[in-house]
């Protein structure tokens, strides 16, 4: 048995500096209890030898562990500060009868020390609010207090705590008499007049629920699960196995459902705070997991967005002084021809002239005038990622499936299950559970297509893809590129390739994302039928609707050319051509068409001709020699297409509501990542860029100004 509290008073009179804070002497007390085994090698050393010295090095590292933790204590907590560091003292007057504090403490050779930790008390789930976030002050100018909900007594739930245990917690409602509002320690429900309970988040909470059944979890296990996302590419499910594996525990675990409730409460706050729509979010009371990720997803971005705080950004792999082209050295080219990078890869075909409505020559930019803006140039990388999730089997529709587990149809198209599913036959089907009418010509076809197809998995094709392109043909090369196709029968004149039916959902066709050259995701949207020009300008116009003024200066996109052809052709007075200039990425230039004038004069990555400057940076390497050099790097869309790659199997099974929140969650991870490496690598804009960008490089200004 431990000693009592008048003994436990005794002990703090006798043993510590009569000057010692209460809070310090609880505080040591602790640490002297965690340090009895080392007094206990201290006591066995002793015992060996008689003439060994009573300063033994255990009694030393006694000493020095004490002075350290008064030291971080003393520093560590603004209320123990006096000025004076007195760690030393207080540690050497305590251990000057130490084994006899043990003693009274009841601390010997046979004593179990778990016995002596402190443990620590239930956990306390309550709000950290005081009084009503809603009514108006009241009596003596007062906002109304908030008092326990009447007959809701402490409710025992169960809490993963900060170091992974499950632990017993009491959870306790406030409520505010005036206006009727609960306060949960996650969010505040209020109900108004004639409509259902809503609820508002609480986004500084230290406790999430994610069960109705009283099971909550810290948020510290929130901030794990995102870092596992982050580098491990962790799923809902991984995770929740991975807590249960180190929780340890048979009587509770961590279910899939739990980690994915987890994931959307602690991301909708997250996303909701960045996109600036904390303050106005509201939804109804308690929703369940569905209703809160669509909600959210309705508010940040339907089918795609932004990423917050990605216009306004800038640093020096993104964003340059402006240039011009009598800065362009062309010792490299000094017949002013614009060098066509791979164009002996083109077809020898006659050259396709410009669209008739664009200038055949780009205007040459005046150079300012000393003390004049330069400005700035930034440039963005746009590209097309194949992550897909399921919509409706109709080709036409691009509404989301009703039945996510084995449905084909959206709500408005269940009507099509009673129909036979090859098009356009119309025919109602010859059974309940079939998926054709009695024509048995469609019902041997179908047949084959699900011999064909009902084993094959994504996973599965990914493998036999793999083996196909590891694979070597009889001489010895490597087979060009996977053959997986699909052979199917005819159906009367219509090869088997070209039937249209709606057996099985269809997908969306990709991504569109769009970054700034230093890789920070800009936006991202989906293509539902096809990377074509007009969904892409689209995409664009829907990024940049309201950032009109923030849009890039130069646009690289593998398919530029054609974008531009597209925008000239359809509004030669659309601000895309005054605002940004588009170009082919480097990669995809050298297999682009050199008899194409537009895509050579108008989309080269990195013209030497001194037609844009921008692109093009002049340098001499250790040799002396004078070379030009890519002034931005084309090629993060890849970077990051990269990284999305260990999400595409968890994206293609989701619904379109958790996909496009998936999504929002992984750009804004991202885009968080790149600012971490600006800043660690110190590429953020200075003071120096924007003199010289304003014009003031090299004056003296006053420094009131």
């Amino acid at each position: 048995m431990g000693p009592s509290v008048q003994q436990l008073i005794w002990i703090l009179e006798l043993f510590f500096p009569p000057e010692l804070a209460v809070q310090q002497a609880i505080y040591a007390l602790g640490v002297i209890i965690s340090l009895f085994p080392i007094l206990r090698l201290h006591v066995n050393q002793l015992n060996e030898a008689r003439r060994q010295n009573p300063l033994t090095g255990w009694m030393r590292s006694v000493q020095t562990l004490l002075t350290r933790a008064f030291h971080e204590e003393a520093n560590g907590v603004e209320a123990w500060k006096t000025g004076i560091d007195l760690s030393p003292e207080y540690a050497q007057y305590i251990c000057r009868d130490l084994d006899r504090l043990y003693t009274l403490l009841g601390l010997n050779d046979g004593s179990d020390l778990a016995s002596f930790s402190l443990r620590p008390p239930r956990p306390i789930l309550c709000t950290s609010r005081l009084n009503c976030k809603f009514c108006p002050p009241g009596h003596r100018n007062l906002v109304p207090s908030l008092r326990r909900r009447p007959k809701a007594k402490p409710r025992r739930v169960w809490l993963l705590d900060a170091s992974f245990k499950w632990v017993s917690a009491d959870l306790l409602v406030a409520r505010c008499q005036t206006c009727q509002a609960d306060y949960y320690p996650d969010m505040i429900t209020q109900k108004q007049p004639g409509q259902k309970r809503t609820q508002i988040l609480e986004y500084d909470t230290e406790f999430i629920p994610v069960s109705k059944h009283g099971v909550w979890v810290h948020r510290k296990i929130a901030v794990a699960q995102e870092k596992a996302l982050q580098r491990f590419h962790s799923g809902w499910s991984n995770f929740a196995d991975w807590v249960n594996d180190s929780t340890d525990d048979i009587n509770v675990q961590f279910t899939t459902r739990q980690s994915q409730r987890l994931f959307m409460e602690h991301f909708s706050r997250r996303l909701l705070v960045a996109h600036g729509k904390n303050d106005a979010f509201s939804c109804d009371a308690h929703p369940p997991t569905k209703s809160l990720t669509e909600k959210v997803r309705d508010i940040i971005g339907k089918n795609g967005g932004n990423v917050p705080g990605a216009m306004s950004h800038g640093c020096m792999d993104c964003t340059h002084v402006k240039r011009y082209a009598s800065e362009l050295d062309r010792n490299t080219n000094p017949g002013g021809e614009a060098e066509v990078v791979g164009s002996e890869s083109g077809p020898a075909d006659a050259e396709q002239p410009l669209p008739p409505n664009l200038a055949q020559n780009l205007p040459r930019q005046r150079q300012p005038a000393p003390g004049e803006p330069i400005g700035y140039t930034r440039l963005g990388v746009m590209d097309g990622k194949t992550l897909k999730h399921k919509k409706c089997a109709l080709d036409d529709c691009l509404g989301p499936l009703f039945n996510y587990e084995n449905g084909r149809f959206c709500e408005a198209h269940l009507d099509q299950r009673l129909l036979c599913g090859i098009i356009p036959c119309g025919c109602p089907i010859h059974s309940l559970d079939a998926l054709t009418c009695d024509d048995q010509s469609h019902i041997d076809w179908h047949k084959q297509y699900e011999d064909r197809f009902h084993r094959l998995s994504f996973p599965g094709v990914q493998r036999v893809i793999r083996r196909q392109m590891g694979a070597t043909e009889g001489g010895g090369h490597p087979v060009r590129g996977p053959s997986l196709q699909v052979q199917l029968q005819a159906l009367g004149e219509t090869p088997g390739e070209k039937v249209v039916h709606t057996f099985k959902a269809k997908t969306i066709y990709c991504v569109q994302t769009v970054q700034w050259s230093c890789g920070l995701p800009i936006g991202w949207g989906k293509c539902y039928r096809s990377e074509s020009t007009p969904q892409v300008l689209a995409f664009l116009n829907n990024i940049w609707q309201d950032y009109p003024d923030y849009r890039p200066s130069f646009m690289v996109y593998d398919k530029a050319c054609e974008l531009l052809r597209h925008i000239v052709t359809q509004n030669v007075e659309d601000t895309w051509l005054t605002s940004t200039k588009f170009i082919v990425d480097a990669w995809h230039y050298i297999g682009h068409r050199a008899t194409d004038i537009l895509c050579r004069t108008r989309c080269n990555p990195a013209p030497t001709d001194g037609s844009q400057p921008d692109l093009v940076l002049t340098e001499v390497d250790d040799n002396g020699n004078i070379h030009q050099t890519r002034a931005f790097n084309t090629e993060t869309a890849e970077q990051l297409n990269s990284w999305l790659n260990g999400f595409e199997s968890q994206l293609r099974q989701m619904t379109d509501v958790n996909f496009d929140f998936f999504m929002h969650v992984l750009m804004m991870i991202y885009g968080e990542t790149v600012e971490k490496r600006v800043v660690s690598k110190s590429r953020e804009l200075t003071q120096e860029f924007w003199d010289e960008v304003n014009g003031l490089g090299g004056m003296e200004m006053d420094v009131d100004t």
